[in-house]
Parts: structure tokens; sequence; C-alpha cells
């Protein structure tokens, strides 16, 4: 289970960001970036930033640590700007942060910087198996801390999330935004990571990495399912598109052919 802290200060707003996270401080003396429970996309960008966060931990990706982070209404007081404080206001009790790296540089073609190819294949398997659009030049969301690549924000994956009526079908797509990954330059051994990722995912790693989830987080105003339905219903849905895995390979090797 993930570890639960509590912020004791507001550093600073990181503005890159839509959703506006923050660095704060913890009462366990760690520095974080916090992920808003009530920003634009809600909870469901933390279940999102969770659960695929975890998976990538799983198949061997390096992701800062996740926390839990419990906020009270005190929180940010003294905060000037009023957006962050009705931020902070609606996301009074838990939320979910990212262990800051400090020094840590954004991953950037086109300053040099290059990937293992093991490492950026993985990478592109990783993203097309979650559906994560947020992995691209303009928007890397890599970090370089001493010298390896770690992954972060993966709040805009599992898109289907959002439109349970229509997730089933939507889970199948073959991931043509694929075409836009940062790394798929480098990702010259996709079959290869297809098989090494499918072989450390399994319905228990993803029932555990859903278990982590919390109830409050699963579901949305006026849904009558019970989280654990849901949890179910995550699982049976990951497990479908990490079965159906060929359809999302042959497209990035598709797409990957054209770039060589």
């Amino acid at each position: 289970m993930l570890r639960t802290v509590r912020a004791t200060q507001y550093i600073t707003a990181l503005r890159e960001g839509g959703s506006l996270p923050a660095i704060i401080a913890a009462d366990d003396l760690g520095l974080y970036v916090l992920k808003f429970r009530g920003a634009g996309q809600g909870p469901l960008a933390l279940v999102a930033e969770l659960v695929a966060g975890e998976i990538a931990r799983a198949i061997g990706l390096k992701v800062p640590e996740l926390v839990f982070v419990e906020l009270d209404g005190a929180f940010g007081r003294n905060e000037p700007d009023q957006e962050i404080r009705d931020l902070i206001r609606r996301s009074v009790g838990l939320n979910l942060a990212l262990d800051y790296l400090p020094g840590s540089t954004m991953f950037d073609p086109a300053a040099g910087d290059h990937a293992d190819p093991a490492i950026a294949s993985l990478a592109v398997w990783f993203d097309s198996f979650v559906s994560n659009v947020d992995r691209t030049a303009r928007n890397a969301n890599l970090l370089s801390w001493h010298r390896q690549l770690y992954f972060i924000d993966h709040g805009a994956a599992l898109y289907w999330q959002h439109d349970w009526p229509n997730a089933s079908r939507k889970v199948e797509s073959a991931f043509p935004e694929v075409s836009h990954h940062v790394l798929l330059p480098w990702a010259s051994d996709l079959q290869a990571a297809d098989a090494a990722a499918k072989a450390r995912i399994t319905p228990a790693v993803l029932t555990g990495i859903l278990a982590m989830v919390p109830d409050e987080w699963l579901l949305g105003e006026g849904e009558d399912e019970s989280p654990a339905a849901r949890r179910e219903e995550y699982v049976e849905l990951l497990t479908r598109r990490l079965n159906g895995s060929s359809s999302f390979v042959q497209e990035a090797l598709r797409v990957r052919a054209e770039l060589i």
C-alpha cells in the first residue's frame, strides 16, 4: 500500500500543468509534487495517476514514489492567489503526490537527449497499454535524474474511464496517438517489450494496484455501483487490453517504420 503523509507547507505552484499541481512539504520532512483531487478532471485523474504509475513500476520503469497526502482546511490559508485557495478548499482530505526529484531536468530530444532502446521500447508499450496521450516532444513528462529516466504525470491515461458506458469499446483501441510518442524513435525492440511486460502484469498484479485506490475516488456523483465492482471492471478491461496487446504493438511498429 502507499504511504500517507500530511501536508505541512505549500511551497509553490507548478503552473506548467493545467491542473495547478504544487510543490509541498509534508510531515515526514519530504518534498512532493501534489496532485489535487479538486482539480479540473477530479478524482479520476488521481486514479489514472496511481494505476498507471504503479503499472509502470511493475514492468520495470522508474516512477517517483507515489504517496497519499492529507490536506486539512487550514492548509494554504496564506496563499494570495484566489484560484489556488479555491483549489485547496475543494481538495481538503485525501490527495496524491509524487516524490520531488531535486535537480532533475526534463527530457528534451532537441537538446540532444537520447534514450536507451530497451527503456524506450518498454515506455512506448506502457503508454500504449494505458492509453497515455501525454508523452510527446512538446510535453514529455520524463525527468532525467541521476542519469536515469523517470516517468511522471499519468493523469491523462486511462481516458476511457471518463465514459464507462463506452469503455468496453474504447479499451480495444490500437492507440494511433503513439505516432506522437517522444521515445518512439528509440523504441527498436517493441516485441521484446511486449513479451517482458506481459510476463510481469497479471490479473493479480492489477487487482493489487486497484486495491490501493480509495473508494471515494472511483465513483462519480449519481453512480450506484459499488467500489468493489468498479475495481473488478478496471481489472477486466485492463486484462482484456493486455490480452489484445498485438493491436497497439503492431500500430507502434507500423508508425515507427515510417520514421526510419
